[in-house]
């Protein structure tokens, strides 16, 4: 798997044929349709569409096999995962951060399992004293309200 240091972007559809990728390893544009048309109602072409489209992403590769193309992703599902994870994180005030994190809790469901492990990392995160914001003038109240309420 390719450890790319970029930003991974790849559109909600794209996202649904990489899970597929995913999980095959190894697949066809035929394979990946007969999966996702009747959730989608995608024609082939259309999948054909996004995974020309994940190829000059570089998320994908393709090899020829007989008259067919059979695709295999060049980054993990973890690594598209912490990329997208990142770019949200990206655009909010990094004082938002944190309780952006509590709400994602907040709303998804988990196992037994998954709050064992988000308790052991919290136990060994450090907390510190103070999250400075990161935006420009503007963009969020931290700066606002920080000039005693005057726009900066």
């Amino acid at each position: 798997m390719n450890t790319l240091m970029e930003p991974i972007k790849i559109s909600d559809s794209e996202w649904e044929v990489m899970r597929v990728v995913w999980t095959k390893g190894k697949t066809d544009a035929k394979t990946i349709n007969d999966l996702l048309s009747s959730s989608k109602g995608w024609k082939l072409a259309t999948t054909k569409t996004l995974l020309g489209r994940l190829v000059k992403k570089d998320v994908l590769q393709t090899e020829q096999a007989g008259k067919k193309f059979v695709y295999s992703a060049k980054v993990t599902e973890e690594q598209t995962v912490r990329s997208a994870t990142e770019n949200i994180f990206s655009h909010i005030c990094a004082k938002k951060v944190g309780s952006t994190i509590a709400d994602m809790l907040e709303k998804a469901e988990l196992t037994q399992e998954d709050i064992d492990s988000i308790e052991a990392i919290l136990a060994e995160k450090v907390p510190v004293a103070e999250i400075a914001c990161n935006c420009i003038p503007g963009q969020c109240i931290c700066k606002e309200e920080s000039n005693g309420g005057k726009a900066i």
